[in-house]
């Protein structure tokens, strides 16, 4: 999981970009670079971790107030400086960072390199970058013009932050299947892969959704999907306190998330268990809970961590609802032709809300004309909105790469609704 962090202002960039990449760490790296705007950009990049880069620029004094970085998990080309992000394009015109996988960039690099473009990396990247440049340059487009019709031609995962060498006042950020959450200021917005380098700047969020295009101003923001559609942004406040993604004097993340276990399941069962311990109510399920009493069968999507919460779910709704209950892999259950009903329930779990194979899954079951109901830990994000019920639970971040108390409070949320369940029926 690569890293991006985005700033356009009036405050010095530069800090604010490495301490965001700082907070982003935890999602892997092998190389990390920035961009900086001042007039001219300015291109920092290198092989290892966000502490070799802000030495590296810590020894330059050039600064601005528009910036974009990127801490890198490489996906194509091997960890060095040249398949670092930020990507260059071509004649140099765009420059952009990106998190996920673009599954024809194959193709797109042989189209473009038949009409003269060199490439310089290995990265799937850096294909994107010329392939808005040669639109732009071959097709007389505007920025905005090219990066539609560029992102229209990508198959795959993207979360892109892109500007434009002419267009000095803006900043461009699209989103498919990879996450990307802007934080609105007063004169500022920042763009981020999630929102924990942007809490100690602003409380104001705007979770984008697939296919979003954001043009991003210091004091403006236009929001649109890729067919050009207007899109009125739906600003959200932050239930975030900077200590939550601090370690507060923890050895690691990891460490201070399981001590965090037990106020973390409090949390997800507080105000969901009846004053008088006669019953549980989730409220996020009022309207369905009906129907998914009286289900047929149930099946579990998730991936990683989530399906080992979904295992347990199993057995837990099983035992007290005596509903029979299947386990998928996301990423399988999405690749095959699974035999779902109308009307069935699938739930969804994902600590993020944005697991791409788990978000397909969900849509992929809602075409079939099942009940979708989803279990997520980050609120605002899509699966929530992709579902058509669901619960929250209340771990707040986890930031330790190894699932702790996200895994606790997901079995906690399915333990609630077999208990729920099985009361209804009678079965307990």
């Amino acid at each position: 999981m690569c890293g991006i962090v985005g700033y356009i202002g009036y405050k010095p960039a530069r800090e604010i970009v490495i301490n965001g990449l700082k907070r982003l760490e935890y999602r892997g790296y092998d190389s990390a670079g920035l961009a900086i705007f001042n007039g001219e950009p300015r291109i920092f990049k290198c092989k290892g971790r966000v502490k070799d880069l802000e030495e590296m620029v810590t020894g330059s004094d050039f600064n601005g107030t528009i910036a974009i970085g990127h801490t890198r998990w490489a996906t194509h080309g091997e960890p060095n400086e040249i398949n670092a992000h930020p990507q260059v394009s071509h004649k140099g015109n765009f420059i952009l960072v990106h998190n996920g996988i673009i599954e024809n960039y194959a193709r797109l690099r042989r189209h473009l390199e038949e009409r003269g473009v060199t490439f310089t990396s290995q990265t799937d990247t850096e294909v994107i970058a010329n392939l808005i440049e040669h639109l732009y340059i071959e097709g007389s487009l505007s920025a905005e013009q090219a990066i539609f019709a560029a992102l229209n031609s990508l198959e795959g995962a993207f979360g892109l932050v892109i500007i434009c060498k002419q267009e000095k006042d803006k900043i461009y950020a699209a989103k498919r299947g990879s996450p990307l959450v802007i934080g609105v200021g007063e004169g500022e917005n920042f763009i981020a892969s999630d929102a924990t380098p942007i809490v100690e700047h602003t409380q104001r969020v705007i979770y984008m959704r697939d296919d979003d295009l954001a043009i991003i101003k210091r004091d403006e923001l236009n929001l649109k999907t890729l067919k050009n559609t207007t899109v009125q942004p739906e600003v959200k406040e932050l239930d975030l306190k900077i200590g939550e993604i601090d370690k507060e004097g923890y050895a690691h993340f990891m460490l201070k998330e399981i001590f965090e276990q037990p106020r973390a399941i409090h949390d997800t069962f507080r105000g969901r268990i009846l004053p008088d311990h006669s019953g549980i109510m989730l409220g996020g399920l009022h309207d369905v809970i009906e129907s998914v009493s009286n289900a047929e069968k149930i099946t579990i999507v998730a991936c990683g961590t989530s399906w080992h919460a979904g295992l347990l779910g199993e057995y837990i709704i099983e035992e007290y609802t005596r509903i029979p209950v299947e386990v998928e892999y996301a990423s399988e259950f999405r690749y095959r032709n699974p035999i779902i009903k109308k009307g069935e329930i699938v739930i969804a779990v994902s600590q993020s809300g944005e697991t791409a194979d788990t978000l397909a899954a969900v849509k992929l079951a809602r075409e079939k004309g099942a009940m979708v109901l989803g279990i997520c830990n980050v609120v605002g994000s899509n699966i929530p909105r992709e579902t058509d019920a669901g619960v929250y639970t209340h771990a707040g971040p986890e930031i330790g790469v190894a699932s702790t108390k996200a895994f606790t409070t997901q079995v906690t949320v399915l333990a609630m609704m077999a208990f729920d369940i099985g009361h209804r029926k009678g079965i307990i």
